[in-house]
């Protein structure tokens, strides 16, 4: 069987990127993952996006938190991470196709 992969992704008023790359991730070869998606307390509708998407994927995780900062955010991400290994990712960047594969091999 595939390593789990945990991909965090810190999230805090990126509204306007978010769907690209939460599609990214899903849109990856590799299916084994988990897509743990940490709204740092936006003000915006990143809290929406993110819940709309875990209704639709099962392997997406929504955590809800107060505002803490990235290094938080990540830190709690992490605490509810599964996977054998752990892919930090920044929304503004999001993942090309194959990255996660590479980055495995």
């Amino acid at each position: 069987m595939e390593s789990k992969v945990s991909i965090i992704v810190p999230i805090y008023n990126v509204e306007k990127y978010l769907a690209r790359c939460i599609e990214s991730i899903l849109n990856q070869t590799y299916k084994n993952i988990e897509i743990i998606l940490v709204d740092d307390g936006s003000p915006d509708n990143c809290g929406e996006i993110v819940d709309e998407y875990q209704r639709f994927d099962s392997r997406i995780v929504a955590i809800h938190k107060k505002n803490g900062g990235l290094s938080d955010a990540r830190n709690v991400g992490m605490v509810s991470a599964t996977g054998e290994y752990i892919f930090l990712l920044t929304v503004m960047i999001g993942l090309t196709e194959g990255l996660s594969n590479i980055s495995l091999t």
